[in-house]
């Protein structure tokens, strides 16, 4: 009779993955530090996605102004 193996339900990095890149060393996974994000690019990348009310009056006309143009050629 097999007994049945218990799984953990979040697998850490080691654990996860296809069994090639298990094999690799960590110095092969690492991101080199040129091709790392600053921290001031995250903050601006944030920034850009907040949406202020301008842009919330945009798009509720740009939704009113298709809903209606929609509306008006079913009936």
């Amino acid at each position: 009779m097999r007994t049945q193996k218990r799984r953990a339900l979040v697998l850490s990095s080691e654990q996860s993955g296809h069994p090639f890149r298990r094999s690799l060393p960590a110095h092969v996974l690492e991101v080199p530090a040129h091709l790392r994000p600053a921290v001031d690019d995250e903050a601006l990348a944030a920034r850009r996605w907040k949406l202020r009310g301008g842009d919330w009056q945009q798009f509720l006309a740009a939704y009113c102004a298709s809903f209606l143009a929609i509306f008006t050629f079913i009936i």
